[in-house]
């Protein structure tokens, strides 16, 4: 993304003055349609949780790709192409997911998805969009799997090559947290907790095994039931392992009670998760119990970005009612590639979209690079994102308070 005036995009989204396009009617060959005035309609998906426990996240995710595409429109950032969005709500589930994503494919006029946030979901989309050759950007997935195959500790294999992601990934973020929890918050002994989703399950595994080999030492270890809001059983044994801190790999409306029933057991400890418990709700949720628990989440502070500040601006001015939450600035990235990728397409093309513009989108991605929000966005041989800088937060002042940034240095 380039910088541009931020005065005058802040003015006019202040009044009001971006406005999209309503779409025609659709052409027949995937590369969007008429949208009445001389332009072409694309249409960029969102696939996220818009209700229920995790809605927090999802609606800022949505709100941040809605923000991207009104950007994009009242600068004419695509010569002839008019944006707009089309969100589904995947209920953090990933068979909703996969409907979703069949859906987004019958749309031809869909060039490009930006979801899901839960890696379990985007396993499920993976292959439907891969076999329509629709691009698929997640602002939040983690787990390694999904661009580096099952096996990615011992033999990295792309196994999907419309799948691209502006988030890092759980062999990163694990050991990340390992490190911080033993060499500099001085924590020998943790009791892992795991939701036995893709995404907890695999993170708490990357931070166990970086925590041993550091020389820390596992007291105990349990997984979870995610529909449960009950932990009473799962704090004693805590209190009992003699643990000096707790790991959970999972959510923050799991999390946060879980935190508070730990304390209330007497283990006055603190809990650390990834980024999935990097939300204002943990907060909420744990009460005054939750001071000094800590979260790492993907890349650095957005407000503490020079590169996010029109985005921050842009995205209080449009009076969006939700927040941008932990993923905001990566949802723009992500949609902000697609619109680049879109853009290379048709100028590639003589101005206008091709009949294959999917599979000519997929290619596009691959070699996208801009300033974004977050930072500089473009993606290694396996569509991961290249910038790994990582953050430890801690819940201070009924607040999230960043204590270290960085990246990895194993």
């Amino acid at each position: 993304m380039r910088q541009r005036s931020l005065i005058a995009i802040t003015a006019a989204l202040a009044a009001g003055a971006l406005t999209l396009t309503a779409c025609g009617s659709r052409d027949d060959n995937g590369g969007g349609s008429d949208s009445g005035n001389g332009d072409t309609t694309v249409v960029i998906g969102v696939d996220a949780p818009l209700t229920g426990d995790l809605s927090a996240l999802g609606l800022g995710i949505k709100n941040s790709v809605d923000l991207a595409t009104k950007i994009a429109n009242k600068e004419k950032y695509v010569e002839g192409v008019t944006f707009k969005i089309e969100a589904l709500d995947d209920q953090g589930q990933a068979s909703v997911g996969q409907q979703n994503a069949t859906k987004l494919v019958a749309n031809k006029d869909v060039l490009g998805v930006v979801g899901p946030l839960n890696s379990s979901v985007g396993e499920a989309m993976q292959k439907v969009f891969d076999t329509a050759k629709l691009v698929e950007v997640s602002p939040a997935n983690t787990n390694p799997a999904l661009t580096q195959g099952v096996n990615w500790q011992t033999k990295k294999e792309r196994p999907y090559k419309s799948y691209f992601r502006t988030a890092t990934t759980d062999a990163i973020q694990g050991p990340f947290a390992a490190q911080y929890v033993f060499n500099e918050a001085k924590k020998k002994k943790v009791f892992v907790i795991d939701d036995k989703k893709t995404y907890g399950a695999g993170l708490a595994a990357t931070f166990t095994a970086e925590f041993k080999e550091l020389g820390g030492q596992v007291v105990g270890t349990e997984h979870i039931n995610p529909e449960s809001k009950d932990f009473s059983a799962v704090a004693t044994k805590v209190k009992n392992s003699g643990a000096d801190v707790v790991y959970y790999g999972g959510e923050y409306p799991q999390a946060g009670p879980l935190s508070k029933q730990i304390k209330e057991a007497g283990a006055k400890i603190p809990l650390v998760g990834g980024d999935g418990i990097y939300s204002a709700d943990f907060i909420k949720l744990s009460g005054a119990a939750g001071a000094g628990d800590l979260a790492t989440s993907v890349g650095a502070p957005v407000e503490a970005l020079p590169s996010a500040k029109e985005f921050v601006a842009n995205y209080k001015a449009e009076g969006y009612k939700e927040a941008y939450e932990a993923y905001g600035g990566y949802s723009y990235d992500s949609a902000w590639a697609i619109i680049e990728a879109v853009k290379k397409v048709v100028e590639d093309n003589d101005g206008k979209l091709p009949d294959d513009a999917r599979a000519k989108v997929v290619d596009a991605m691959q070699n996208v690079s801009f300033d974004g929000v977050t930072g500089k966005v473009s993606f290694d041989e396996f569509g991961d994102a290249t910038n790994k800088q990582l953050t430890v937060y801690t819940v201070k002042g009924g607040d999230w308070a960043t204590v270290k940034s960085g990246t990895f240095t194993g």
